[in-house]
Formats: C-alpha cells, sequence, structure tokens
C-alpha cells in the first residue's frame, strides 16, 4: 500500500524556480498576519466601490495575483499550464471575472467558458473548465425560482435565454470531451443550480461525466441530497458527478439566517463538516461505477482518505471517476505529492484581466485567513522548502 508524504517539500515545490518560491514565502508571511489581510481587503474594497480599480491592481499583480492566477488571458496562463503539467498536474480553468445582472456581461461570462472549452479540447494539460451559473443567470431570477414564487413574463424570457445559454455551453463541453464544473452558490438560490445540473447530467453523463455540480459539505442537509441524488441518478441512468468541498459562505449563511430568522444551514462544528465530507467520499468511492467524484480540499486526512478506500477497493491511481483538486498557490504539498504517484491531480486556475479579478481575490485572501491554520501550513512548508535549498538564511 502506498504512503503518501505531504511534507516532501521538493516534490511540492519542484515546479517553483527559487525566485517565484522566494516570492511566494514573502507574500504568505504577509497572508499569515490576519490584521493585516483584514485591513488590506478592506481598503482595498473601499478603493474598488470608490472606482479606483487601477492603484488595486497595480498593488496586487506582483502579489497575490500573482500566487493565485494563471494570467490576464488563457494565451498568457499557458506558460503556468505548462509549468504544473510538466509535473502530471493538470489544470482546471475558471474565467475568475465576476458576471454582474446584464445581458452583456452574461455572454461575455459564456463567451469566455466556451473558450476555454475549445482551449482545453486537444490540450491533455487541461480536462476540465469550471462555470459558476450566477455569471449566466441574473441572482434575482434564482432567488425568486428558489423560493417558489412565479416569474414575471419578462423574467420567464430572461431564464429561458439564460437555460439556451447554459446549454449550448454544457453542449459544447461534451461534443469536446471536457468536463464541467459548476460551483455552488448560497443556500438561498442553490434548489435552482441542483435541478438544472441534474436535468444536464441527464443529458450529457450517460457514458462519461461531463457535468459536475458541487456539493458543500458544510451545509447540514448536503449529505443526504448528495446520496439521494445519487439513487436517483442511478435510477434515471445516468453517472452522477460531483465535487466535493467544503464551503464558502459561511459569515454569509449565518448573517442572513439570523436577519430572517430561520435555522441556520451550516454545521455546528468543523469536526460535523469533517465527518459529513469523508462520508461523503465513503459513498462516492463505494458507488464509483455510478459516480464520479472530485476531492477538491486543501484537507491532508480527506486526501489520504480517498486514496486509502481506492487502494481498498483495488482502483487504480488514476480511475476516471476519481479527481484530487486544490487551488492554484495553495496546498501543493498535496497536489504535487498525488500527482507523482499517478493519482488525478488538478489545480483550479483563475484567469483573467487583474482589475476584473480583484473581487476574486479579495474572498480568497478572506477565506483563506479565516481557514484555521491554513496559512501557518503553508508558510512553514514555504520556509522548510527555502531551507532546504538553501537560499537565505532565516
Amino acid at each position: 500500500m502506498i504512503t503518501l508524504n505531504f511534507d516532501n517539500t521538493e516534490n511540492a515545490f519542484a515546479y517553483k524556480p527559487n525566485y517565484e518560491l522566494i516570492r511566494d514565502y514573502q507574500i504568505f508571511r504577509l497572508i499569515n498576519q490576519g490584521w493585516l489581510v483584514k485591513f488590506g481587503t478592506r481598503a482595498a474594497s473601499k478603493m474598488m466601490d470608490a472606482g479606483f480599480k487601477i492603484p488595486v491592481a497595480i498593488g496586487m499583480r506582483p502579489t497575490i495575483y500573482a500566487v493565485f492566477c494563471g494570467g490576464d488571458s488563457l494565451q498568457l496562463a499557458t506558460k503556468k499550464i505548462n509549468q504544473l503539467y510538466d509535473y502530471k498536474v493538470q489544470s482546471i480553468l475558471d474565467y475568475g471575472v465576476e458576471g454582474k445582472e446584464n445581458e452583456e456581461d452574461f455572454t461575455r461570462t459564456a463567451n469566455a467558458i466556451k473558450e476555454a472549452i475549445l482551449f482545453a479540447k486537444d490540450n491533455a494539460a487541461v480536462d476540465i473548465v469550471c462555470s459558476k451559473f450566477t455569471g449566466l443567470i441574473p441572482f434575482s431570477i434564482l432567488e425568486k425560482l428558489h423560493a417558489k414564487e412565479t416569474l414575471t413574463d419578462k423574467e420567464n424570457e430572461i431564464y429561458k435565454a439564460s437555460k439556451e445559454r447554459i446549454y449550448s455551453i454544457s453542449k459544447l463541453a461534451f461534443e469536446n470531451n471536457v468536463s464541467l464544473f459548476v460551483d455552488a452558490e448560497e443556500s438561498w438560490i442553490q434548489q435552482p443550480l441542483d435541478d438544472l445540473t441534474f436535468e444536464l447530467m441527464r443529458e450529457f453523463n450517460k457514458e462519461k461525466p461531463i457535468i459536475y455540480n458541487t456539493v458543500q459539505l458544510y451545509r447540514k442537509d448536503r449529505l443526504q441530497f448528495f446520496k439521494d441524488t445519487v439513487e436517483q441518478a442511478k435510477q434515471a441512468g445516468f453517472i452522477y458527478a460531483a465535487k466535493l468541498v467544503r464551503g464558502a459562505y459561511m459569515e454569509k449563511e449565518e448573517l442572513r439566517a439570523k436577519q430572517l430568522a430561520y435555522e441556520n444551514p451550516i454545521q455546528t462544528s468543523k469536526e460535523n463538516t469533517d465527518k459529513d465530507y469523508n462520508d461523503a467520499l465513503r459513498f462516492a468511492i463505494n458507488n464509483i461505477e455510478q459516480v464520479a467524484v472530485c476531492v477538491a480540499t486543501h484537507n491532508e486526512e480527506s486526501t489520504l482518505l480517498a486514496t486509502q478506500l481506492m487502494q481498498q477497493k483495488n482502483l487504480p491511481n488514476n480511475h476516471p471517476h476519481v479527481h484530487f483538486s486544490q487551488l492554484l498557490g495553495m496546498s501543493d504539498h498535496i497536489s504535487f505529492n498525488i500527482a507523482k504517484e499517478n493519482y488525478n491531480s488538478s489545480k483550479y486556475m483563475p484567469y483573467g484581466p487583474v482589475k476584473d479579478v480583484i473581487p476574486y481575490l479579495i474572498r480568497r485572501a478572506q477565506e483563506n485567513t479565516s481557514v484555521a491554520g491554513q496559512m501557518g501550513r503553508e508558510l512553514k512548508l514555504l520556509k522548510d522548502e527555502v531551507r532546504r535549498r538553501k537560499l537565505f538564511v532565516l
């Protein structure tokens, strides 16, 4: 049985030249200061709101943008994509520009996703494209659908056009044998997205996983949702594909639940989230012929559990129904060490003009610092590798 070593920094950072390693170490030293991140992200948000995008972009380009994003365009991201693939780590392309509530932005986002699919078509370094349906459908319409409210005639027209837009993207992915991840959203708009992805899977996942829904296990109801939906997919005769994550909207969910006086849908403890996440992994691997799963986590225990479950079932490390993924710039000790053992390993790679990706970067900085111990772990690993290479005395 293979024993993974997540402390092997030589494997983890082999793809980074010395100057990148030192740069990332210095940046993570700053990110590790929670007060600094809190102050910096607030200041950046206020400057953005006041219309000062360019100064914020200038500050972010050589720092957190360089660490967490691939480049301004797919073409400019190619260098980083190939750099990862030299070490058997693929890229999941994510057009990081956040959509707004107008047709022009929806069309721009749809075209960018289609461009990414065609880019991935004959590129072994890219096998998955990420999509965020709130960049393709107005949030307000999803909110009404989730609440089972009747749409106006105008809203129905917009929703119909949105579904056609999404269907054309999904069909293009299917025709070009490229998987499409659908991001999870806030609990009060998630149901229509679950319904939509289920219907897309019914059409396009008959032979292999193309469309993936995202399941957030920090919600109390998601483990049962996952199990029930897999059973429905079995009955309907298609592969249910899921990207399993812990979750990303904790503070927003808690605040809304308090304001509207309903039960908070988020788990009462991290332990409960971890338990449900690992139980979802067990269920997925035990049903691996009918389920495809992306183990999207920075958690070493969950990653190790998934590999152990695969070994127990005598599954090959590179089984086509099991992928592992971490964010670009994070958890290289997981991504590159499992890639070395021939597991399907990918990095989630956002790209887009700096000034347009700033909201994503602000959210990433805030989310990363909220995970207990995450920044400290990243910093220690970088420090260990800097020392191993004898680059300078720390």
